[in-house]
């Protein structure tokens, strides 16, 4: 264990920037870090409302794997306390966050928790677009000395465990889940639906 924690160290200041990193690099990492995760939400909720119900009952999935993985994050960082690099002393973190265990990333969970969720489910583009987006807040967020590598390794084995922990459940409730979400939906939005506006 100590020897995986000095790589997961050694790593981590090989991706950390420095004090002569250019700003422009700083400010970019910040966005990527920071930012992207609101792309998530966006894209689920285009899938449910331009989608039909097969796209529906696979947002459904990706938002409910994400939820579990998140789920899961939270049991193991009370279980096993991981310092952040900057709480250390190690490195430089340019970006503020509170000092809370670092292992998993919840970060890395959500986008890899939706991603593969996409690609197994057969959304090819969106899922491997995700996964990418994910890997550069990874980057980023190690850059900034936020989480250490081994933090997106974890966070990557996090949801596909829950991927696999969903799925057989999944398969059985699936449609039936579907349709209770579809009627809530319907019920809450008639009004913009009896509009036009919104897609039944």
């Amino acid at each position: 264990m100590e020897r995986i924690e000095a790589l997961n160290r050694a790593l981590f200041l090989k991706i950390n920037a420095g004090l002569g990193s250019a700003p422009w690099m700083i400010d970019g990492a910040v966005v990527i870090a920071n930012d992207l995760i609101y792309l998530i939400p966006v894209l689920l909720i285009a899938m449910w409302l331009r989608g039909n119900e097969a796209k529906r009952r696979l947002a459904i999935q990706t938002c409910l794997t994400a939820m579990l993985g998140l789920g899961l994050n939270q049991v193991i960082s009370s279980v096993w306390q991981h310092p952040r690099p900057f709480a250390m002393g190690l490195g430089h973190a340019w970006a503020q966050h509170v000092a809370d265990s670092s292992f998993p990333s919840d970060h890395m969970t959500i986008f890899t928790a939706i991603g593969i969720s996409l690609l197994l489910g057969r959304e090819r583009l969106l899922g491997s677009l995700t996964l990418a987006a994910g890997s550069g807040v990874a980057w980023a967020r190690i850059f900034l000395g936020l989480h250490f590598p081994l933090d997106m390794l974890g966070a990557v084995g996090v949801a596909c465990l829950s991927y696999a922990a969903l799925s057989p459940l999944w398969r059985h409730t699936g449609d039936r889940v579907t349709r209770f979400v579809e009627r809530l939906y319907q019920s809450f939005m008639a009004w913009p639906i009896a509009q036009g506006w919104m897609r039944r």
